[in-house]
This record gives structure tokens, C-alpha cells and sequence, in this order.
């Protein structure tokens, strides 16, 4: 006998439990969403939950929570949207509700499950976020730490990767030694096919922070060393931080040249292999740039390259550092029309510029979200998390707190 948690609209509940009992199976938990069942899976004693693969019922926050607590996570897909929705989340147990039990039945059945199994560790791969800009300092490595930082303020489990070949800086921005730079020796063990979640904890350096603490694997200390960031070897390595955590943040170089066949350099494309490849991995892209008339036209220009280059829908726009001293007048309106008449781009992030905040951050080698909480920088980057990364991240902060005890202890 299987023990069954529920999650779906009341026809699709009522038809599944019904054929779960005439199988044999209990039904131990119905719940009328996903941050319902999330609250209440780990003490169900479920073995598998059955959910309705739509927002309401399907989130990327249920998903990490049935992995914590052992139980299977299985989508019930009504339309081919559904069906790519569940597929974004990294959920691979995917059953059409036409077929009901019977598909059902059969998905168990390929995996040899049963109520003695157990479950795997992780239903989902995570998600890769690469933070990309034009050249020009428009702000990638501080955006990028930022949005590490409030991914783990909200209880993730998140891994900051330092994939600049040209000038990485992750790790003087945080106060952290670089003389053997982890993205790197990552990089190494992939080549070697000897890279695993382990070996990544390992090499990994710890972020602390009392709101959520973040893994980070610092960048070459010397730009000389790029040819130790090969497209497979990175490639290799993205793919296994999949595993190791909710949510892994790649800071990037700006160049996404990729043409080796018009240029009379056969080496200088592949100096930006890491860059390429990072982008083209990522789930999500946030596009920054500098809010001033040179930095607009850098990334406006730039802007048609990252477009080509990368395979996600999600690219998210983030102009960086507002303020009137560079856009006169309204600088948020000037902005948004600018961006909108000249590269189509709409509804764009706009983050004020905090010299201070971000100048107090380096200066004591941490995060914005605990240099300058009340930041109104930090307020636009913690928009961007819920909104562009997060959507369904609905959950109340003591549940957040103890996800992250539960992640610490694991």
C-alpha cells in the first residue's frame, strides 16, 4: 500500500482518489494548494503527492519541500501548458490526466517504484540564474551578489559562481581569499568526470549571514588562467550545481563573441566560452546596465548579442544606478521610454543608485541585505527576486526560517 497526498482541483481529486483506493492505496493528505501542502507534507508520512501541474497547485517552493521530506513528487498535466510548466520547474514526473490512473501506473512502473523504495533526493534540478552585462561597469558582480543574497534570505539554497574570465571580483567583494579559486577547481574535476555535489560543498566557500547564508565559488585570480574555463568543463559544472542547490547564480563577463571562424585570433572567442555557455545554460537572465547615456547605449547595442546567444525566454532587464545627476528629470520615465522606443524592451528593473550601500558592502566584505537592509538598491533587488524569480514565493517567514534550519542541518 502507497500512501497518497493530494493537491488538485476538486474533479481531478475526487477521480484520483477514488481509483487510489480502488487500488488499494490511502489517501493521507488533500490540500487546496501548494503552500498548503508544503506546510504539511513532511509530517504526512505521504509517499508520493499528486499535484495539478498550475501555479496554484505547483511550485518550484513544493518541489524543494517534498525533496527535504522524502516523498515523490508527481504532476498531473491537463494541457500541453501544464506540461511545460511542470518541465520549467525541473520536474520530470509528468503524467497527462487523460490517462489517469492507468498513466499513472505506468510512470510508477517504469521507475520500479514502490512504498519501499525510497524516494531520490531531488525531484528537480535547480534553477541557474546568469547575471549579464555590456562592458562598462554597469554593476554585474553587485547585482549578482545581491541577488544570491535575497535568494537565500528567503530560504534557498543557493551557490554564487564567479564564471568572469576577464575580471573576476566576487570574492574581494566579499571579503574572501581567492588564491585557489573554486569555479575553477570545480571546472578541473569536471574535465576529470570526478565532479559531484560532495567535491562541490568541499571546494565551495560559505557566505554567512544570520538571514541566509550562500555557497560561493570564486573566480581566477589571474585572467591569464581562462583556459581552464573550457565550454565543456563549465557546462560539466553547471550541470552538477543543478544538484547541489535550489538556485545557482552566475556572475559573468560582458563579451559574448563566439566567432572563430571571421576572426584572425583562433584563441580570443574562446576566452569567452564561460561567458557563452553560462548564458546559454541559464533558466533565467538578468540583462544590467548603466543608467546613463553611455551605459544605456553600450547595452542597447549589447543588448541584440545577448538575445542571440541565449536559449531561455526569461531574460529580465535591470538598469543600474538611477539618478537624476545622469537622466535629468524623471529618470525612471526617460529610462523606461528609452529603453522601450529603442530596443523594445518593457517593464524593466530599476535600481536606484546607493553609492553608499554598495560602497559600505565592500568595504566590510558583505552582502547589501546585511550592510545596508533599508537600502532602496536592496528594495529593487529584493523586487526582482520575488517577482521575476520567485513569483509563488508566498510563503510566511517563520516557515522560510525553518526551511532553513532543515537545509542547514541536511
Amino acid at each position: 500500500m502507497t500512501a497518497f497526498a493530494l493537491a488538485m482541483p476538486v474533479n481531478l481529486e475526487d477521480q484520483f482518489a477514488f481509483d487510489a483506493g480502488h487500488h488499494g492505496h490511502e489517501i493521507v493528505l488533500r490540500a487546496v494548494s501548494a503552500p498548503e501542502l508544503a506546510s504539511r507534507v513532511a509530517g504526512a508520512q505521504a509517499d508520493i503527492a499528486l499535484v495539478a501541474a498550475e501555479a496554484r497547485y505547483l511550485t518550484d517552493r513544493l518541489i524543494a519541500s517534498c525533496d527535504q521530506a522524502g516523498v515523490r513528487l508527481v504532476a498531473i498535466a491537463s494541457s500541453e501548458r501544464e506540461q511545460r510548466y511542470a518541465s520549467d520547474l525541473g520536474l520530470y514526473d509528468i503524467v497527462e490526466a487523460a490517462e489517469g490512473w492507468a498513466g499513472l501506473d505506468a510512470l510508477l512502473s517504469r521507475s520500479q517504484w514502490s512504498s519501499e523504495t525510497p524516494a531520490p533526493e531531488r525531484s528537480a534540478l535547480g534553477q541557474v540564474v546568469a547575471v549579464w552585462g555590456p562592458g562598462g561597469a554597469p554593476g554585474r558582480t553587485s547585482i549578482a551578489i545581491s541577488v544570491a543574497a535575497e535568494l537565500a534570505a528567503l530560504g534557498y539554497s543557493v551557490a554564487l559562481a564567479d564564471v568572469d574570465t576577464h575580471g573576476a571580483s566576487v570574492a574581494p567583494a566579499l571579503g574572501m581569499l581567492d588564491e585557489a579559486p573554486g569555479f575553477a577547481a570545480a571546472c578541473r574535476l569536471a574535465g576529470t568526470e570526478t565532479l559531484t555535489t560532495e567535491e562541490l560543498g568541499r571546494i565551495g566557500q560559505r557566505y554567512e549571514s544570520p538571514l541566509g547564508g550562500f555557497w560561493v565559488l570564486t573566480g581566477i585570480g589571474r585572467p591569464s588562467r581562462w583556459p581552464e574555463l573550457s565550454s565543456e568543463r563549465v557546462g560539466a559544472t553547471i550541470a552538477q550545481c543543478r544538484q547541489w542547490v535550489d538556485y545557482t547564480v552566475l556572475d559573468t563577463s560582458s563579451s559574448l563573441e563566439n566567432d572563430e571562424e571571421i576572426t584572425s585570433d583562433l584563441f580570443a572567442p574562446r576566452r569567452n566560452a564561460a561567458a557563452v555557455t553560462a548564458v546559454r545554460a541559464a533558466d533565467h537572465v538578468i540583462a544590467v546596465g548603466s543608467a546613463d547615456p553611455v551605459g544605456l547605449s553600450r547595452f542597447l547595442r549589447a543588448h541584440v548579442d545577448l538575445l542571440e546567444t541565449v536559449t531561455t525566454r526569461s531574460v529580465s532587464v535591470v538598469m543600474n544606478k538611477i539618478r537624476v545627476s545622469a537622466s535629468g528629470m524623471n529618470p525612471h520615465g526617460q529610462i523606461t521610454q528609452t529603453l522601450s522606443r529603442f530596443g523594445g524592451i518593457e517593464h524593466p528593473i530599476l535600481v536606484p543608485h546607493d553609492l553608499s550601500g554598495f560602497d559600505g558592502a565592500v568595504l566590510s566584505g558583505k552582502t547589501l541585505v546585511d550592510a545596508a537592509p533599508r537600502s532602496p538598491a536592496r528594495a529593487a533587488i529584493r523586487d526582482l527576486v520575488t517577482s521575476r524569480l520567485v513569483p509563488d514565493e508566498i510563503e510566511p517567514a517563520a516557515q522560510r526560517s525553518m526551511f532553513r534550519r532543515m537545509l542547514a542541518r541536511g
